[in-house]
């Protein structure tokens, strides 16, 4: 008698103790129980025991969120492949990439059409964990958009805008774009511009400027602040002041910006130093014709 392997032996023996209980179809019955024990054992295992240790290899290479996301999800696909496979093989199915690959090839040119974007999405996907043009949690801008980054995975990026709006974005779009990352780096430059009258003293108001700065507990003094001259307006003339802040985030950028612009004003108004805004004067003047005709035809009216 011929040996059965063990893979094709045990759905014969589910089959045959279906058969026995008078079960009709025993089976295709006994292959698919076999099936579905099987891939779910082997799921189950590598959930409890293979992702886990995926996860301690990940964070043992000191690999972030960012990293570790799309990995983990590559790595939960391959148990899934993997379960299926065995389950496959184990109910006498056969094999499975050979089944696949005659479904595939009667099913390659539809899919291939339906998946465009889901493959262009996820090989932006790949890139952005590769180039790390952003990571989770910086706060990233594109377009008119701009948030904090909440989750990245292979095919889209969720952003929280700073009105509380989840954008679900299609990592190709974020590929293509030019993207702004304010935080990739440990310090931020601030330019923020301020107008006084052409009588004011610039020296004087520069002074205010820097001072205001250095004051600042969250303005960095290297680089030192400094003040630039860049606008001879129509009613002002205009100041641009140059901030460094370390570690910078959304909140502290804000934050920083508000607080110091409103310690330049205070000193403004104490130093006596104008903040002007735009005047306009209207020249020229209003021509009235026939007025004594008006004039009559006013007086007629009040009699009548």
């Amino acid at each position: 008698m011929t040996e059965v392997p063990l893979l094709q032996a045990q759905p014969g023996a589910i089959a045959r103790a279906l058969a026995d209980a008078g079960v009709p179809y025993a089976d295709a019955i006994g292959s698919a129980l076999s099936f579905v024990v099987v891939f779910a054992v082997v799921y189950l295992a590598g959930k409890i025991a293979i992702l886990p240790a995926i996860d301690r290899v990940l964070r043992s290479r000191s690999l972030d969120a960012h990293a570790r996301r799309p990995l983990r999800r590559v790595a939960s696909i391959v148990v899934l492949f993997a379960a299926a496979g065995i389950a496959f093989r184990f109910a006498g199915y056969g094999d499975i990439l050979t089944a696949l690959a005659t479904v595939g090839a009667a099913a390659t040119l539809a899919i291939g059409f339906a998946m465009q974007d889901v493959l262009k999405n996820f090989v932006a996907g790949i890139f952005i964990y590769t180039d790390e043009p952003f990571r989770i949690g910086d706060w990233i801008e594109w377009g008119d958009n701009a948030g904090v980054v909440e989750d990245i995975s292979l095919r889209v990026s969720r952003v929280r805008t700073f009105d509380n709006e989840l954008l679900t974005v299609p990592n190709s779009l974020l590929t293509e774009d030019v993207i702004k990352n304010p935080v990739a780096k440990d310090k931020l430059r601030l330019k923020i511009d301020f107008g006084i009258g052409y009588d004011d003293d610039i020296q004087a108001a520069t002074e205010i400027v820097v001072e205001e700065a250095e004051a600042h507990p969250e303005i960095l003094d290297d680089p030192a602040p400094s003040v630039r001259l860049v606008e001879l307006g129509d009613s002002s003339v205009g100041l641009q002041s140059r901030v460094w802040i370390a570690n910078p985030s959304r909140s502290d950028f804000v934050k920083v910006k508000s607080d110091y612009v409103q310690a330049v004003k205070e000193r403004f108004d104490d130093q006596d130093v104008d903040i002007p805004y735009p005047n306009r004067t209207i020249g020229g003047e209003i021509e009235f014709t026939n007025v004594d005709a008006m004039a009559d035809a006013t007086e007629t009216a009040t009699d009548d």
